[in-house]
Parts: C-alpha cells; sequence; structure tokens
C-alpha cells in the first residue's frame, strides 16, 4: 500500500490510500459464504440458500461493509507506520484515477498539535487557604438541629414569627384576574426561611390563627414564572394553623441521636469539625486547581482540533439536553440548542487536556494506584459504611476512570505549585462556602 501524506492547513493534513480491489473482493465473498450458512430464506433449509441468492439479497450491504472495514483499517495502519497522532474521524472519499485493479481514497483529517509550555517559574498563582472556625461548627449543629424540630400548635391569641410553621390559603390575582399558581389551600411553609417571596413571609409574619390579610406582591423581573415576572399581584391569605418550632437541646441525647458513639456533645463538635474539615479540603482544591488551569493556558502555545473541539461542543449539547431531560421538559432530546453556547467553554476544555496530557507526559505525573486508593479512602471516610463504598468504586471502570482522571488533575495541580511564584491568601470558611 503506497502512503503519502500533505499538509492542508495547521493540523489539517491528507492521506491518500489504495487497496487492491481483489482483496476487497475475497473479503466479499468470504463474509457471503459465511452468511450463507446461517441465513434464513423463505423456500430453503438453513444453509442450504444458493450463494447468488444470498449476494443479490446482502451483496450491497456486505460490500459496503467490508469497504468501510478495509478503508479503517488501511487508514489506521498508515497513520501508525507514519507515527501521526490523529485527531477524530478522518473525513475518507473515493478517488478517480487510480490505477488499474486499484481503489484509491482521500483521507482528511487532523492531527493532534505540538504543545509548547511556557515557562511556570514565571507563573503568578493565588493559593488559597482556610480553616473551620467555632462558629462554622455552630451553625452546622443549628442546621441539624432544625432537621430534628418537632412543632406545637401556638394558642390563638399568639402571632406568627421567623421559625414558625405556618398552614395557609392563599389566592392571588392581577388586575383582578386569577393566574395559574395564585392559588393553594392548607399550604404549609416555614416563617423567615425565604421559602416564600420576602412580601410573602412579611404580611404572614404577626398574623394569628383565623385572620385574613390583604397585601400587594410584586413579582422580580426575573421571577421565574414568566407570566407574572415583574408584574404587581393582590393576595388575600389567611392563616389556618400556627405552630411553634421545638429544637432539640444540644445534650447528649442529641449526640447519641447522630450517631456519635461516645454520646457526648465534644465528640459531637470534633465529628462535624471533622467532616467539615473534609469538605474545606477539597473546596480549597478546587479553587486552587483552577488557579492553577488558568495559570497552564496562560503560558500554554498550541492550536486546537477543529475535530476535537466539535466533539466537545456535541458532548455538552448532548448534556444539556439530558438535564432539560431529567427537569421533565418535554421533547428534551430534541430541544434547538445553538452550538455557539457552548463554543467557549469547548475550545476550554479541548486546550486544557492537551496541556495537562502534555504536562503529564513529560514529567510522568500519571496516577499511582495508591494514590487513587488514598483519594477513594478519603470520598468514602464520609459515608456510613466507607468498604462498601469503596467496593462501589473499583466495581466500575467509568467510575475508577473518573477518579485517576481527578488525582492526575491534583498531581498536576501540586507540580505547578512547585515551580511557580505562590502567594498565599487566607479566606473565610463562609467565603469558602460560598456563604459570605
Amino acid at each position: 500500500m503506497a502512503v503519502t501524506v500533505e499538509t492542508l492547513e495547521k493540523l489539517e493534513r491528507k492521506m491518500t490510500l489504495t487497496l487492491p480491489v481483489t482483496d476487497i473482493q475475497n473479503e466479499v465473498q468470504a463474509r457471503l459464504r459465511k452468511l450463507a450458512r446461517t441465513v434464513k430464506m423463505d423456500g430453503f433449509r438453513p444453509g442450504k440458500v444458493p450463494l447468488n441468492v444470498v449476494a443479490q439479497r446482502y451483496g450491497y450491504s456486505v460490500h459496503y461493509e467490508v469497504m468501510n472495514d478495509k478503508v479503517g483499517e488501511a487508514f489506521a495502519s498508515a497513520a501508525n507506520e507514519a507515527q501521526l497522532r490523529v485527531a477524530g474521524q478522518p473525513r475518507i472519499s473515493e478517488k478517480d484515477g487510480a490505477e488499474e485493479g486499484q481503489m484509491a481514497f482521500d483521507a482528511i483529517f487532523e492531527v493532534y498539535p505540538d504543545v509548547t509550555i511556557g515557562d511556570l517559574n514565571s507563573a503568578e498563582i493565588e493559593r488559597v487557604s482556610a480553616e473551620v472556625s467555632d462558629a462554622a461548627i455552630d451553625r452546622t449543629i443549628e442546621i441539624l438541629r432544625k432537621q430534628r424540630r418537632t412543632f406545637a400548635q401556638r394558642a390563638h391569641d399568639q402571632a406568627a414569627q421567623d421559625g414558625d410553621r405556618v398552614t395557609v390559603d392563599f389566592e392571588g390575582k392581577i388586575d383582578g384576574e386569577a393566574f395559574a399558581g395564585g392559588k393553594a389551600e392548607d399550604f404549609q411553609f416555614h416563617v423567615g426561611e425565604g421559602q416564600m417571596l420576602k412580601e410573602f413571609e412579611d404580611a404572614v409574619r404577626g398574623m394569628k390563627t383565623g385572620e385574613s390579610k390583604t397585601f400587594p406582591l410584586a413579582f422580580p423581573a426575573e421571577y421565574h414564572g414568566k407570566d407574572v415576572a415583574g408584574k404587581t399581584a393582590d393576595f388575600l391569605v389567611t392563616l389556618k394553623k400556627l405552630e411553634a418550632a421545638n429544637l432539640p437541646e444540644v445534650n447528649a441525647d442529641l449526640a447519641r441521636g447522630l450517631g456519635i458513639a461516645d454520646g457526648t456533645v465534644e465528640g459531637l463538635r470534633a465529628d462535624i469539625k471533622k467532616n467539615l474539615e473534609r469538605e474545606v479540603k477539597f473546596r480549597l482544591m478546587g479553587r486552587n486547581k483552577q488557579a492553577v488551569m488558568d495559570a497552564l493556558i496562560a503560558k500554554a502555545e498550541l492550536d486546537l482540533p477543529k475535530s476535537s473541539v466539535q466533539a466537545e461542543v456535541d458532548r455538552l449539547i448532548e448534556g444539556a439536553r439530558a438535564d432539560l431531560k431529567q427537569r421533565g421538559v418535554k421533547d428534551a432530546d430534541k430541544a434547538p440548542i445553538p452550538a455557539e453556547l457552548f463554543q467557549e467553554q469547548a475550545e476550554r476544555r479541548v486546550r486544557l487536556g492537551l496541556v495537562v496530557a502534555e504536562l503529564v507526559r513529560a514529567n510522568n505525573l500519571q496516577a499511582k494506584p495508591e494514590q487513587i486508593r488514598a483519594h477513594i479512602e478519603e470520598l468514602a471516610a464520609s459515608y456510613e459504611k466507607p468498604a462498601d463504598v469503596v467496593r462501589w468504586y473499583y466495581g466500575d471502570n467509568r467510575r475508577m476512570a473518573e477518579v485517576e482522571a481527578i488525582v492526575i488533575e491534583n498531581n498536576v495541580t501540586e507540580f505547578v505549585l512547585g515551580q511557580a511564584k505562590v502567594t498565599d491568601k487566607a479566606v473565610s470558611f463562609d467565603e469558602l462556602m460560598g456563604q459570605g
């Protein structure tokens, strides 16, 4: 097989392939004979269908399969011989003017680029750190108490206040007309916890059981209900039931109820701190990894394979459709999603993937088995039965590949931080967790 490779533009190449016609014909005949041994046709016993009848029925499809297979094998062999790193699938078309007894094909494809990474010693990166404060532990305990609260009905002369659970009937109208979603009976919510719009909570706060009130409510312009967004409605609300919250005391009973082995408040706080520290560690790793990846992209020079970018755009679009389907959107798999929405994100992902791969290759930053094991065990530590979680990860190649990718990124992060000019910055727990 004669092979020529031509550079078209940047990463695009053209390769000419030739195949003997006899090779294709012989393979077609071999597959038809094999098919004849098992094919079923009316009027013939199994395995007794004449070869010419099988060829008449299946010859075109078998020939098409053989052509695809043979050309694909020829392309792979030629690319390997020429030591080409092919990106994406080639576009193959038959070429006129082949010698007698030969078939010629043009394969147009892209190759992966050479990646040049600049001097990492000159990269400037801000590395953040954070500590778990007593206040963060206190807030977590309050959340746990709220999750275990009970409710008791208030007296009729008592008014609704923050933390109470109320049961109401309400109806809203815009310009005197009812609207979808504007009416409910026996609707429950907790006052002061942001479950309702602020004007609604303000109206209910201070009401007593059996009272009714009319009040205006201005829907925000960005409200999820497009029919009412930016409009003002008049609501009539009636408070039917008012219940005060009773939170459990922070004591040994609460600690035991939360599975603390020694049943002490100190043990509870220590367990919460350990879990929060684990979460802080992962958040810090994420923030610092992002800073490293940004620095890497800024220091790297490479051309992007269009085929790889397009494949990534397609994956992002399919992910968006899957998300819409999960949200219950009708015909989500057919939703028109413009590719340009994901172009920039796809280019960044492809660029980053190529840069990271080059850095890993050049500096032996591959994930070691013990690193993968340690990461899985750390993830599993927050579950009730860590050993089961570890087995769950090791039982699926896809999950293991995801963990391996994370470990490699962590190795790259540590390597780059060891090379770059690093400025350390302490941030508060709230800022790190997005609560500030």
